[in-house]
């Protein structure tokens, strides 16, 4: 067991252990919905004789698997620093997102490489009972993306937002299906392949918004630069600290669940070393207290020009 470097976690710390928490049950209500649904629709495709059905079971199933590395993730962020992570284990979040997103590709590939062989292949046409069976799993996984997706935006989880549009490919490859087998129910007996067909289109919607995600995914690895907005908000914080006469450069670096800052501030020419550094302090205080899960400052505190 790893020593800590107190024996006690700081509050700020302590805050982006609750939301990473918070977001590790959110994933786990996912994982049993997603495995509740496979069950359904393995069943409903093999008696309604519908492969977009048994795929989008498949794609239900892997991300059962998916949603366990994103849970993964968020306990081992939730770790405290120690002498071989100090400023955190933060970095697990976005990485499980990353796994996700190559997990949505390998699912999207292997149900398109299926969708491709049922197409070729003449088979029966699916049953009509699965339309309603359909309908009830888009309107679960609408439901559940969007509660996904509010935690997200609220924790500002780059994991979570992912994984609350794995939920909603999981509600557009259903939607795809249950057009598919409403062509082909309704247009009988050569339009077999209806269901197939919208497989094959959901995987390539699916494809295209998840190398978006991906993007996302690996500029939050790479260290770019937060949005303008969350900037500002640590500029207007650090300014209004009393002593400060300007700001220079400010760099905040997102890891995870908490934020970095690195801001250079400059106070009056003549004050002494002591109360410069007073003043770094009540900047590094003031921004850490602030609700922007904000866990460690560096301030550089420079004379205002003669």
């Amino acid at each position: 067991m790893e020593a800590r470097i107190t024996p006690e976690i700081p509050a700020h710390y302590a805050a982006a252990k609750i939301r990473a928490n918070a977001g590790a049950k959110l994933v786990l209500r996912g994982m049993l919905l997603n495995a509740i649904l496979a069950l359904l629709k393995f069943a409903g495709g093999i008696l309604g004789h519908t492969y977009a059905m048994i795929a989008d079971g498949t794609e239900s199933l892997l991300d059962v698997l998916s949603s366990f590395l994103v849970w993964t993730g968020f306990r081992v962020a939730a770790l405290p620093p120690d002498k071989d992570h100090p400023f955190g284990h933060g970095r697990a979040e976005p990485l499980s997102a990353l796994a996700v997103v190559l997990f949505i590709f390998i699912t999207a590939g292997v149900v398109a490489w299926h969708a491709v062989h049922y197409i070729l292949t003449p088979h029966i046409g699916p049953h009509w009972f699965t339309l309603p069976l359909l309908a009830g799993m888009i309107l679960a996984k609408i439901w559940f993306a969007r509660v996904t997706q509010v935690a997200g935006e609220k924790s500002r989880s780059t994991a979570l937002g992912i994984e609350a549009w794995h939920h909603a490919s999981d509600a557009i490859t259903s939607a795809a299906a249950f057009v598919g087998i409403a062509i082909a129910v309704i247009g009988g007996k050569g339009w077999e392949s209806a269901d197939d067909w919208a497989a094959l289109f959901a995987c390539i919607v699916i494809i295209f918004n998840g190398i978006g995600m991906l993007k996302k995914a690996l500029a939050e690895m790479m260290d770019q630069a937060v949005d303008p907005s969350f900037e500002a908000a640590v500029r207007e914080i650090a300014i209004n600290v009393t002593g400060v006469e300007a700001l220079d450069k400010c760099r905040v670096r997102k890891s995870g669940l908490i934020h970095i800052v690195d801001i250079q501030i400059r106070v009056d020419g003549s004050l002494t070393v002591r109360e410069g550094h007073t003043i770094s302090h009540d900047v590094k205080d003031a921004l850490i207290g602030a609700s922007l899960g904000v866990t460690d400052v560096s301030v550089h505190v420079e004379p205002m020009p003669g």
